[in-house]
């Protein structure tokens, strides 16, 4: 089992459209068979009446209301994509799950990664979706409901691969590195799997460290374009190639970390465009 964080976003429509492998679309309703899991308050926010499926523009609006809801918060880089987005894959030989399996496993990767606190009530949005073979994604907002940003743990990428190794023990699943017998090595090696690791916690965008120098960059940049004179616009200039080349270099880390794990994942765009305006007669879920 390989957990693995993709990079923020403003939009829920994209990750939910990886996660489903087709558009999102206001037509296809997702049942509890693909939204195998989600934030515990959810029950509370919705009515009686309401109805029991929502389409998957529903929930991606859903995901997204904390953004229009809360205009004024942002991350302690400033930036706004607050939509996080973490998939988990299993072993090709592994059995198939039922639907109460991939929930345990949602939101136990969903505590892991500190999107849901138990008992806390001013906790993230998040939603879990099993819709690929072998695969699960888990969706969330950074904006808490108090409107607060929800920070990821420091050493998230450590969680997250402990917990995988501990649910592959509960649930009989796979390990990553494993083997038939005497010779025969059905996955990673050891050292190749730590190797992946370490790739991996080096390009995390969320806490990785080069994902912090490049925020501390950009935020000078931004600083600096906005002060008169061509000096400093030309250094503001510079400071955004330097961050677009340490951009770069993540991409490649983690294009490595997925050659040792296993097919390599698509990365979302370094700056998404913002989604477009709703319309304002849209009931929210």
């Amino acid at each position: 089992m390989i957990p693995r964080v993709n990079e923020r976003t403003i939009s829920a429509h994209d990750p939910l459209s990886e996660a489903l492998g087709r558009a999102v679309i206001a037509e296809e309703g997702l049942t509890e068979h693909t939204i195998v899991a989600y934030w515990p308050a959810l029950d509370s926010y919705t009515l009686d009446d309401e109805q029991a499926t929502w389409s998957a523009v529903q929930w991606a609006d859903h995901l997204e209301d904390p953004l229009f809801e809360n205009p004024f918060a942002a991350s302690p880089r400033g930036d706004r994509q607050a939509i996080s987005h973490l998939d988990v894959r299993l072993h090709p030989d592994d059995r198939d799950l039922s639907g109460a399996e991939w929930a345990e496993i949602a939101h136990r990767f969903a505590r892991a990664a500190g999107i849901e606190v138990p008992g806390d009530v001013n906790s993230c949005r998040w939603i879990a979706v099993q819709a690929k073979p072998r695969r699960l994604d888990v969706i969330a907002n950074l904006i808490r409901l108090d409107g607060t940003w929800q920070h990821p743990p420091v050493d998230l990428g450590r969680r997250l691969n402990d917990e995988a190794r501990r649910i592959e023990q509960d649930l009989h699943l796979i390990p990553v590195a494993t083997s038939d017998g005497p010779g025969s090595t059905r996955s990673l090696p050891t050292a190749s799997a730590q190797l992946a690791g370490l790739l991996t916690q080096l390009a995390d965008e969320q806490s990785g460290p080069l994902a912090t120098v490049r925020g501390l960059i950009e935020h000078s940049a931004h600083r600096l374009a906005h002060q008169a004179g061509a000096a400093g616009s030309d250094t503001a200039r510079r400071l955004e190639l330097i961050a677009t080349r340490l951009h770069h270099v993540q991409e490649d880390l983690d294009a490595t970390a997925g050659r040792l794990t296993g097919p390599p994942r698509l990365r979302t765009a370094l700056d998404p465009a913002p989604p477009a305006a709703r319309a304002s007669a849209r009931h929210a879920p």
